[in-house]
């Protein structure tokens, strides 16, 4: 994964085809659909494989990311065939490095991104353990009861001086008036939004989807910061 012209955008937690496809129109460069069956943005396999293969259709080059946590062996071998396969596989969690780095080896054609959720330096230690057994890492903001998609901001301050072995992408409370300060303070390789662009938990707002993709590349910066 090279460093992308701008940063990197993925608009994560879509249920809907149409809105997948207009998505990645809009300049996107990952899509994330959540195979966690206890989130409300959860997508059942066979419409993941259709979203998938329509994106796959439209903008080949785009990055394909299913979101999981926990599933064993052979779930994993019945969903990594036939049509329809995501291109990075986001892990949300209790995945170890060994874990990690069993799964790369097993099937190296598929990106291999870890998420975690940050509360504390101890964390972000945590998350410097991984660099040799993933592709990227996701750093989220911490909930005790939800894996992803709350809305939280990560404290930038706590991140501000961090540095990882492996390109890195920054959610959590994403929105366009957060993006300024976002990028003045840290550097991510990209940055990932979801719960804050919806009208609904899997609907999202396309104005505002589009305004953050133009804003994080430069597009837009006709905006209100947020406070």
């Amino acid at each position: 994964m090279g460093a992308p012209t701008f940063t990197a955008v993925k608009i994560c937690g879509i249920t809907k085809v149409d809105q997948a496809v207009e998505i990645s129109r809009l300049g996107a460069d990952a899509i994330g659909v959540i195979g966690v069956k206890a989130s409300p943005r959860f997508v059942a396999n066979a419409l993941r494989r259709h979203l998938f293969s329509q994106l796959t259709n439209v903008s080949p080059s785009l990055e394909r990311v299913w979101v999981i946590a926990d599933l064993n062996d052979q779930e994993l071998e019945n969903e990594l065939k036939g049509e329809g396969l995501p291109t990075a596989i986001q892990l949300h969690g209790q995945e170890s490095p060994q874990r990690c780095s069993l799964l790369r080896k097993k099937h190296p054609n598929i990106k291999w991104w870890k998420a975690l959720r940050i509360k504390n330096p101890e964390d972000l230690h945590l998350a410097n353990a991984f660099g040799d057994s993933v592709d990227a890492l996701l750093l989220d903001a911490w909930s005790p009861n939800q894996l992803g998609g709350t809305g939280n901001k990560i404290p930038l301050e706590l991140i501000e001086k961090a540095t990882f072995e492996v390109p890195w992408w920054l959610a959590g409370g994403i929105s366009a008036e957060w993006i300024p300060e976002v990028l003045k303070k840290v550097s991510p390789y990209g940055i990932d939004a979801s719960s804050k662009l919806e009208i609904a938990p899997g609907i999202k707002n396309i104005e505002s989807v589009k305004l953050l993709i133009d804003v994080i590349k430069g597009k837009s910066s006709n905006l209100e910061v947020e406070n």
